[in-house]
């Protein structure tokens, strides 16, 4: 038996490879230890047959693709939103803008009817009730009493009874109430009218109700 002696110490190696890594054993004296050195479970692409990294490449630029797609419908769908909207907003804001005229139209007209005159027409006393009384269906309901009773004519007077004005008021002077210018002032007529019709019955049309019943109110 020869023997290999390095200031005194013998020393042997031995080195092993294994299929899930390198292992490097070292024996001192006539005994040698192995400790292996553990793989990892990842997948370098050069496992990968070339096949498969093409099959995986093109599952890759689809799901991209399909991304892209959907991200231009949506924002396509959204700038469609955005169009209708504003558009439906410019809509509202010219119905607005046109109503605010309208409005404005109205009560300059009102405001030229109600100022106080020598003498008015028949045009001028309805335009005049119109301003008063707003609602439409409010005004023509009193507008049919009015018809009838005097005929828009805010001086009418009943030889026999004394009623007096657009309402015929009995007496007269109980129109006071809404102004000192009762005899000569439709505006005012008008106001103690209305509210007569509201007190006694709801409303003008409340009143109307009873007079096509009547005759009278």
């Amino acid at each position: 038996m020869s023997r290999i002696s390095v200031r005194g110490i013998a020393v042997a190696s031995a080195t092993a490879v294994t299929s899930v890594g390198a292992v490097v054993g070292v024996a001192t004296s006539s005994q040698a230890s192995v400790q292996p050195v553990a793989a990892t479970d990842s997948t370098v692409l050069a496992d990968i047959p070339a096949g498969q990294q093409v099959q995986q490449a093109s599952l890759t630029q689809q799901v991209k693709a399909q991304s892209d797609a959907a991200d231009t419908g949506t924002r396509k769908a959204a700038e469609q939103a955005a169009r209708k909207q504003a558009a439906k907003d410019a809509t509202a804001r010219k119905a607005a803008e046109a109503k605010a005229e309208a409005d404005r139209k109205a009560k300059a007209a009102a405001k030229a009817a109600l100022v106080v005159k020598a003498s008015y027409t028949v045009a001028e006393v309805q335009a005049m009730a119109q301003a008063i009384i707003g609602d439409a269906s409010q005004y023509q309901c009193f507008s049919n009493i009015v018809t009838r009773e005097s005929g828009w004519n805010y001086t009418a007077t009943n030889s026999s009874s004394g009623a007096y004005g657009l309402v015929q008021a009995l007496p007269g002077s109980k129109m006071a109430s809404a102004g000192a210018d009762w005899r000569t002032n439709p505006g005012t007529q008008v106001k103690w009218g209305l509210k007569y019709m509201d007190s006694r019955y709801g409303s003008p049309c409340g009143a109307w109700s009873f007079w096509q019943a009547n005759h009278w109110y």
